[in-house]
């Protein structure tokens, strides 16, 4: 369908009514809907359209059906025309991006923590050794086994009802997820922890949306650019360049957050800088190993692929390889 709204004030000239891609699950509509709401608030009409993707109807651990699988159809609408515009998670995407296609926008980021939902609003150290614990990612399982507190932890997928089901239910005593998809369906009721980056680094841009478009559109890039939020986009840059230092994808084993934080220089100014953390675990929680940096936002990359060079002069590798061995699906 291609809508058009009333014409804009002074013009003649017909709005066309912009058309967001999205996969048809509850969370990424959601995410979507606040995209259309921001456009439509902006003064450009906006609706949403459904498109199914690959992982949206293959049931296998996203390790086995491969990295973008759900991205890959909403890509292919934006390059074919048939929407104008493709929200994300930004986790979803592969770290290379292609030269036809641009993240227009990074909008203001929910809280990257990951969340824990357990039985009697228990806390991650009030759960007793052999309980039940699904959690969707090798990262998630590397690092819950490394705090040594003797879980079981269970593979886990589906979507968020159906992963909080399995605690009412009493299937699991416990569920790991990310904490901004809680929130973006008004769920944060449900989380009896939210985890602190000092025990469960998150997937690296967890929280974050990336708006997408054609590179070919630059009236529309600036339409888009309009929702940017310059702190959301430093520290994604940071996280995915990381990963992508790493040449680490959504299913490996590694963790990463940054954040924009004031510091105070010596004559008592403030100013922004950027904190990069960055791990990588075993996924039998043998090891762990941690690395950070602190600059300028404005060399989020830089700082992002530093963190990961030290990872990698730590062993990082070793532990992504030995990783690869095993099966789990992705985050979500």
């Amino acid at each position: 369908m291609n809508a058009t709204a009333p014409a804009a004030p002074g013009t003649d000239t017909p709005r066309k009514t912009l058309r967001i891609g999205t996969r048809g699950s509850l969370l990424a509509t959601t995410q979507a809907g606040t995209v259309r709401d921001a456009l439509i608030a902006a003064g450009h009409p906006a609706e949403l359209v459904i498109i199914t993707t690959k992982g949206d109807v293959t049931a296998g651990p996203v390790q086995r059906i491969g990295v973008g699988v759900f991205v890959a159809e909403l890509r292919e609408a934006l390059l074919a025309g048939e929407v104008d515009v493709a929200v994300h998670s930004y986790k979803d995407l592969p770290t290379v991006q292609p030269a036809d296609l641009v993240v227009a926008a990074v909008p203001p980021r929910e809280d990257p923590r990951d969340a824990l939902v357990a039985r009697d609003g228990l806390v991650l150290g009030e759960l007793p050794p052999g309980s039940k614990v699904g959690t969707s990612a090798p990262r998630r399982r590397a690092q819950l086994r490394a705090l040594g507190l003797g879980l079981d932890i269970q593979p886990l997928r589906g979507n968020i009802d159906t992963r909080l089901g399995k605690v009412e239910s009493g299937e699991l005593d416990a569920i790991v997820i990310a904490r901004a998809g809680l929130s973006r369906i008004g769920r944060l009721d449900a989380i009896t922890e939210s985890l602190e980056p000092v025990q469960m680094l998150p997937a690296p841009s967890q929280g974050a949306l990336a708006v997408e478009c054609r590179a070919d559109n630059p009236d529309l890039i600036a339409i888009l650019a309009e929702l940017d939020d310059a702190a959301a986009r430093a520290a994604v840059v940071a996280e995915r360049s990381l990963l992508a230092e790493l040449e680490a994808g959504c299913t490996a084993p590694v963790g990463a957050i940054a954040e924009v934080v004031e510091s105070i220089d010596d004559e008592g100014r403030i100013f922004d800088e950027l904190s990069v953390r960055g791990c990588a675990a075993a996924v039998d929680g043998s090891d762990s190993i941690r690395a950070s940096a602190v600059g300028s936002p404005s060399r989020a990359e830089e700082l992002g692929r530093a963190v990961a060079r030290e990872l990698l002069e730590l062993g990082a590798r070793e532990l992504m390889v030995a990783a690869d061995a095993e099966e789990a699906p992705a985050d979500d």
